[in-house]
């Protein structure tokens, strides 16, 4: 039998497991899909210890991201975003990749909106920037990065080629002129707000939530309410764990099957 994880803390509240171990029933795959609580002082060990047991693969989630990019030969995506979410324990050692990254392009994807030549603005200066960022980027959009902290904002623009930075107070005059909005802070998670003002959507964007959790965020609710088309980020979720799922095993990700299972548990 094979296994596969995900590494996190806390991780109890996973939507991970149901959806890999529904894609495996539906391929007929001897696998299961467990969870590792790890201890963020030993993390070294439990990535080491992982790949001792013969784990074949595992998803990483917060905080443990850069923490695995130092213990993996990232891929290319990976290392230009400089963090990883998915190990592949390989003859030759654990490789990492980032579907983060990828998951954001296959949700856009799967909505018909072409990033070739957008303008697209990213609130947020943290991982899940980043990795939207380099995804924008690499897709052939303009990226505009948009933080409380201007100076984090800056910061990631240097990394991002042809990328700028913009404190939060630009945010209305970004949008005007955008043609995709990516919301990658945690504004919405717990509470009905957003990070965008109400009165800046227009009928001509597209938003993107990373958050998931609720389904629908203020952030995707007030640019549905100007007429904007709407990504959530249950959307980003499910595909970086087709993805891996893909990558892991060699087969054709049952999607709709994975689909159905993480929004029962959502």
């Amino acid at each position: 039998m094979d296994v596969y994880g995900i590494i996190g803390n806390p991780v109890e509240h996973s939507l991970s497991p149901p959806m890999h171990q529904a894609a495996f029933r539906e391929r007929e795959l001897d696998a299961e899909f467990v969870t590792f609580e790890a201890d963020p002082d030993r993390i070294e060990e439990a990535f080491r210890g992982a790949e001792a047991l013969g784990i074949d693969g595992l998803t990483v989630t917060l905080p443990f991201k850069h923490d695995a990019f130092e213990f993996v030969e990232p891929d290319d995506r990976a290392r230009r975003v400089g963090a990883v979410n998915t190990i592949d324990f390989t003859e030759d050692g654990p490789v990492g990749y980032n579907y983060d990254l990828s998951g954001t392009l296959r949700a856009f994807e799967h909505h018909d909106v072409d990033l070739e030549g957008a303008d697209a603005v990213v609130v947020g200066a943290g991982g899940a920037a980043r990795a939207i960022a380099f995804g924008f980027e690499e897709a052939g959009a303009t990226v505009s990065i948009a933080n409380r902290t201007v100076e984090k904002a800056h910061d990631l623009a240097d990394d991002v080629p042809g990328a700028s930075g913009h404190g939060l107070d630009e945010l209305p005059d970004l949008m005007a002129d955008a043609d995709v909005v990516a919301n990658a802070t945690s504004v919405g998670l717990e509470s009905d707000e957003s990070v965008a003002p109400a009165d800046a959507w227009h009928e001509d964007l597209t938003a993107f939530d990373a958050v998931y959790k609720p389904l629908e965020t203020r952030f995707l609710k007030d640019a549905q309410a100007a007429g904007a088309q709407t990504i959530g980020g249950a959307w980003m979720l499910l595909f970086q764990g087709v993805e891996a799922f893909e990558m892991w095993t060699g087969e054709d990700a049952p999607v709709e099957t994975m689909n159905e299972a993480l929004r029962e548990h959502l």
